[in-house]
């Protein structure tokens, strides 16, 4: 494994926003740009300009209002036939799109938006659209990919001809990174890095040169050309000093000169960089896990068995706290090597199986192999043949899926080596050759000295051989006479073994489906629900057969009790945690005649412990709920680290919940009931954490609470249906083919 290098953090998306004119400063305020544009009395321009700033300031953190924003800049442009104005509206809007994971519709803006840029002749904003669709077919999962090329060359053409250097350097990145990402083709990418280069100096913009310089660095080091990347690290790393206010830089590119010297097995220069990365990464508050890591590989390398350790186990801690999944999988994984190297096998197939298990759940290739290598060394040497050979095929079947993709890399990276390397030989044939007229006269009169000895020498030595090479070739073939029938018996062997497997993997399948008509048991039926919440829906998508979020539901004396509960895990761990918590909430309401939310949940509590106490083991499994109690207009709701979201009016509302689960905990307090009275037409939402944590979009990250809530707030004036259809539709494209990372439960109600 790699130690990891950090690149720019913004070097993938750099959407282009034109701005008109005259535009407002971005300092001005957004209540001072509305004044302007609900005064009639200003001039049309004033009110356009004011609507455009004010749209684009929401483009990156409320894309759905910028996209609201340019609607009516784009009406009232129209209405006026201001073009620029129309045509710098689709643009925002393209963008909104694109950043709401929306990519088909935002090619048909940005082309709508094009359209009338070139119509009026306006050339450098022609061009900042040209490279808007480009980062589309480049970056978001357009199709064709060489799509962007197209786009990309005519902006960068237009962009030459109006002499505009930062969009420039701008789209010959884009190239860089379009011919490294889709074709592995680094001599291209250094080619359009080197020609920004080149502008970048001209126009002394240093910062941008930093960023190419790092770039180029990470080209080199991904090329095992260590001593030129450190070189392009070095000046990157120079520039930001320089200039100063940039720590996170810095510290990257420490980090980055670490890892170079890590692979020229220079540990103690490679220690100097990670133990100056993590300094420089401290001074922002923040330390990644990855620099634990890195360190912790150096020390493993040594052999410094409790340096490793130390280090693995800092940034195992920091990488379960920011969910880096890869991370925590290869720091796992590193201990368990080393316990194994220890012959401590239990330890070694304790971390091995959850670094596997994380691997498995996040589609992980290579981290899947190594961990499967660990187990496989670990439970051949504890003697369990059958474990072993399980996690020997693992290994072999994950390793030839990730070598068939490093080699489709590879063989296009050969074949570029291979043109630099002919270049480089013809530069040096004229020099070769003048050497050779000049020892030519020597060398043949030494080779005629020497034909005359090693005649006698061959003839004695080739009768020798002859002699050697028969009893070799006797002795192999008795050796792979019975090689082979143990080959044979092997092979019967792992037949037997794998037969053996796929039996237990059927059984394991049918009990888990069996298992899931249990659960959907416990579950209250759709007819029950729509009786009592008549506008409501259920999202319910769990991430395996069986889940460990719930919904529930009771009636009784007149108000409705009903609940969105997320318990620990997912899949059969999870699933079977839920069975204990519905039933607790169960026994609440229906033994102990509680009705209060505040008090369900503490008694719910009380019973969960109980039931877990039970166990010789301490468990700490439990759940987080929003529990709310309806009757007439009058609502009542108590939750478990789990909120409660109102929207009435448009306007969003959060109740929030107690910071406690429904488990054991240190210092637990009663929960608080909260009251409220409900108007007609409020909403109300209840939900677990796997619709805002699940990961996805054009930078694979998650989907966040923040756009969770701008999503409902978009949507609340549809129909119930319509939002769980709105919902379910944006999750999955935002998930793409990323796997589901948690089970899915929301709740919505109209009163």
């Amino acid at each position: 494994m790699k130690p990891i290098h950090h690149q720019e953090l913004k070097k993938v998306l750099a959407l282009f926003i034109v701005l008109l004119s005259g535009t407002l400063s971005a300092q001005v305020k957004p209540d001072s740009l509305w004044k302007v544009w609900n005064n009639p009395k200003q001039l049309v321009a004033e009110r356009l300009k004011a609507m455009h700033t004010l749209a684009w300031d929401y483009v990156d953190r409320k894309p759905d209002t910028a996209y609201y924003f340019a609607q009516l800049e784009y009406a009232l442009a129209g209405s006026a036939g201001d073009k620029k104005y129309m045509a710098g509206a689709l643009n925002t809007q393209g963008i909104a799109l694109a950043n709401l994971g929306k990519p088909e519709k935002a090619l048909i803006y940005y082309t709508k938006s094009l359209n009338l840029r070139e119509e009026i002749m306006d050339q450098p904003r022609v061009a900042a659209s040209l490279i808007n669709i480009g980062n589309l077919y480049n970056y978001y999962n357009q199709q064709p990919k060489e799509k962007a090329l197209e786009y990309y060359n005519r902006g960068l053409k237009i962009y030459r001809e109006e002499k505009d250097k930062e969009g420039i350097v701008v789209t010959l990145n884009h190239l860089a990174r379009f011919y490294m990402s889709h074709h592995c083709d680094y001599a291209m990418a250094i080619g359009f890095y080197t020609q920004s280069l080149k502008v970048l100096e001209e126009s002394g913009d240093k910062r941008g040169l930093a960023t190419t310089l790092n770039d180029i660095g990470g080209i080199h080091l991904e090329q095992c050309n260590y001593v030129q990347s450190i070189e392009y690290y070095s000046r990157s790393l120079k520039i930001r000093e320089e200039l100063g206010g940039d720590p996170w830089g810095e510290a990257d590119m420490l980090n980055n000169i670490g890892a170079n010297y890590y692979w020229l097995k220079n540990y103690d220069k490679a220690l100097e960089y990670y133990n100056n990365s993590v300094k420089a990464y401290q001074k922002t508050g923040t330390t990644p896990a990855v620099s634990f890591l890195n360190l912790g590989l150096v020390y493993k390398d040594q052999k410094d068995d409790a340096k490793a350790m130390e280090f693995l186990n800092k940034s195992l801690k920091i990488s379960e706290e920011t969910r880096n999944y890869k991370i925590n999988s290869w720091s796992l994984n590193y201990l368990g090597v080393i316990y194994s190297n220890q012959k401590k096998y239990s330890k070694a197939i304790d971390y091995g199986t959850k670094a596997l298990a994380i691997a498995k759940q996040q589609g992980m290739i290579r981290e899947s192999m190594d961990a499967a290598k660990t187990l496989y060394e670990s439970y051949r040497a504890t003697n369990n043949s059958q474990r072993a050979l399980e996690m020997h095929e693992l290994y072999i079947s994950t390793r030839d899926s990730f070598r068939s993709v490093e080699n489709q890399k590879n063989v296009i990276r050969q074949e570029y080596k291979y043109i630099y390397e002919k270049q480089v030989a013809a530069d040096s044939v004229k020099t070769v050759e003048e050497k050779k007229v000049t020892d030519a006269h020597i060398a043949a009169q030494h080779a005629q000295l020497e034909e005359e000895k090693t005649k006698r020498n061959t003839l004695y030595g080739g009768l020798g051989l002859l002699i050697l090479f028969g009893g070799i070739m006797y002795n192999r073939f008795r050796i792979t006479r019975r090689q082979k029938g143990i080959i044979e018996s092997q092979k019967q062997e792992v037949e037997r073994q794998k037969e053996l497997v796929e039996e237990k993997n059927r059984e394991v399948h049918d009990s888990i489906n069996y298992a899931k008509r249990i659960q959907s048991a416990i579950l209250p039926p759709s007819k029950v629900i729509k009786e009592y919440l008549k506008d409501s829906f259920i999202l319910y998508k769990p991430k395996d057969i069986v889940a460990g979020d719930f919904y529930w539901m009771e009636r009784r004396e007149g108000r409705t009790l009903f609940a969105a509960a997320d318990c620990t895990g997912h899949g059969v761990p999870g699933a079977m945690v839920s069975v204990v918590c519905n039933n607790a909430l169960n026994r609440a309401v229906r033994e102990y005649g509680l009705r209060i939310p505040g008090e369900i949940l503490d008694k719910a509590r009380e019973i969960v412990i109980q039931e877990f106490e039970k166990s010789d083991e301490e468990v700490k499994d439990g759940m987080d709920i929003t529990l709310c109690s309806l009757e007439g207009n009058k609502l009542l709701f108590a939750g478990a680290n789990n909120p409660l979201w109102m929207i009435r009016n448009g306007v969003h509302t959060e109740m929030k919940a107690d910071k406690q689960p429904i488990g054991k905990f240190d210092a637990p307090k009663p929960f608080t009931t909260h009251a409220c009275e409900l108007q007609k037409g409020d909403l109300l939402y209840l939900f677990s954490d796997g619709y805002a944590d699940q990961f996805g979009g054009p930078k694979k990250k998650k989907f966040k609470y923040k756009a969770f809530q701008e999503l409902l707030l978009a949507n609340c004036n549809k129909t119930m249906e319509e939002q769980k259809q709105v919902l379910d539709e944006t999750i999955e494209q935002w998930k793409g083919e990323l796997e589901q990372v948690d089970d899915i439960c929301i709740i919505g109600l109209r009163v």
